[in-house]
């Protein structure tokens, strides 16, 4: 039996989105998306309260901020940190046996991508790469994601990177039916994609949702 996985969203618990995650949910339900995996900024608090609302749709994963770029993660069991180096932020992955990506590595607008030669130092130590990021500017991004892993021979992911409920299932992987970060690891490379731009004003959501946020803090 095969699923869509939504392998990157967001919730409000992140800075830059105030989607709740019942709403996120409610959206994961009327686009037939069977497994989420919610990915807030250098927390686990959103994911966290979708799961206790949907055990079985929804993944514990954080996007964490390392001193070299964003790791991707999925499977979380611990917060991890934000500003760690990237090789203590896998190691403390490992130890919970999480499944370790790397989220839009080439995309060089965001503060989260990275420069060549430090994901190339930690390519023997996660599971994939993020090939192609709905949230990506400029398309070249992910075509260069793309051929690095195909290069490195390292399994690729793909996300919307969703911050509003109406993002979610913009890129969604289908793939064999899978239990833990494990069995994820076992059906990555047989992985389809199914993937679709995001159009720039997208980040004006995330933008304003940060002001909102500054302004009631």
């Amino acid at each position: 039996m095969q699923i869509f996985l939504e392998n990157h969203s967001h919730t409000n618990a992140s800075e830059d989105s105030l989607t709740s995650p019942i709403n996120l949910i409610a959206a994961c339900r009327r686009k037939g998306i069977d497994r989420l995996v919610i990915t807030d900024h250098n927390t686990i608090a959103g994911a966290r309260a979708a799961q206790l609302l949907d055990p079985e749709l929804v993944i514990v994963g954080e996007e964490i901020m390392t001193t070299q770029g964003e790791i991707l993660a999925a499977f979380v069991t611990e917060h991890i940190p934000p500003y760690l180096s990237p090789e203590k932020t896998i190691l403390l992955l490992k130890e919970q046996g999480a499944f370790i990506s790397v989220s839009h590595p080439f995309d060089k607008m965001r503060a989260g991508g990275w420069r060549e030669d430090d994901l190339l130092e930690i390519l023997p130590c996660v599971d994939a790469i993020e090939v192609y990021n709905s949230r990506c500017m400029l398309p070249n991004y992910n075509r260069l994601a793309q051929k690095f892993a195909q290069r490195h021979n390292i399994a690729g992911t793909v996300g919307s990177d969703a911050h509003a409920a109406f993002e979610v299932g913009r890129s969604l992987m289908v793939l064999d039916q899978f239990e833990g970060p494990d069995g994820m690891r076992k059906v990555i490379r047989q992985a389809k994609f199914r993937v679709k731009w995001s159009p720039w004003w997208v980040h004006l959501i995330s933008r304003y949702a940060s002001q909102v946020k500054k302004i009631k803090s």
